[in-house]
């Protein structure tokens, strides 16, 4: 059986080696440059990678829910891990891209599958008080888009962000934005 370099011509191997060694250093950098590798844990810090999140960050880290969640046990699905880190990948990628081509809106809102794993979230950290309690029972997202029911933030607006949760909102919001990527001895060069 050949190999993909018995395919090409022996002229052209270095500088096959030499282009596929400088697209590997460069999705290197990015990762680390970008921080990419911080989006696997559940560290709330790592959201504030993007200076458009620090207001929500602020507003989470103020609120009745910082003792007792991060912002993956809202936002990502817990079903199973596949899902979790599959819905992450998605959403990160979605992120990247708005960030990247400088689209973020003023006043961030989740999407319609974020909704959904958000109030499927509310449920199940709530399960006792919906279903003993308040005897609201377990409702779905489905349900709130075909108006049969109403949506958990619809009465609870400022849990755990406030309403006016953007960026223009609380432009010197203090949080613990990353260090800088780049190493102190490169920095010594400059």
């Amino acid at each position: 059986m050949k190999s993909i370099f018995d395919l090409l011509p022996k002229r052209f191997l270095v500088l096959y080696c030499l282009c596929g060694g400088i697209i590997a250093g460069l999705a290197v950098y990015i990762v680390y440059m970008s921080r990419a590798y911080s989006y696997a844990g559940d560290d709330p810090g790592a959201c504030v990678n993007c200076h458009i999140m620090a207001s929500s960050y602020q507003s989470w880290q103020r609120s009745s829910h910082a003792n007792w969640a991060t912002c993956n046990d809202c936002h990502v699905p817990h079903d199973n891990l596949v899902s979790k880190y599959a819905f992450k990948a998605k959403d990160g990628l979605y992120h990247a891209a708005v960030f990247t081509a400088g689209a973020e809106p003023d006043v961030i809102r989740p999407r319609d599958a974020s909704y959904a794993v958000i109030m499927e979230n509310c449920i199940r950290c709530h399960t006792e008080l919906n279903t003993e309690f308040v005897k609201t029972g377990m409702a779905k997202y489905a349900d709130v888009k075909n108006g049969s029911v109403r949506a958990c933030w619809d009465c609870h607006r400022d849990v755990p962000h406030t309403v006016s949760s953007n960026i223009s909102s609380s432009p010197n919001a203090i949080v613990p934005f990353p260090a800088s990527p780049v190493p102190k001895w490169l920095k010594d060069l400059f």
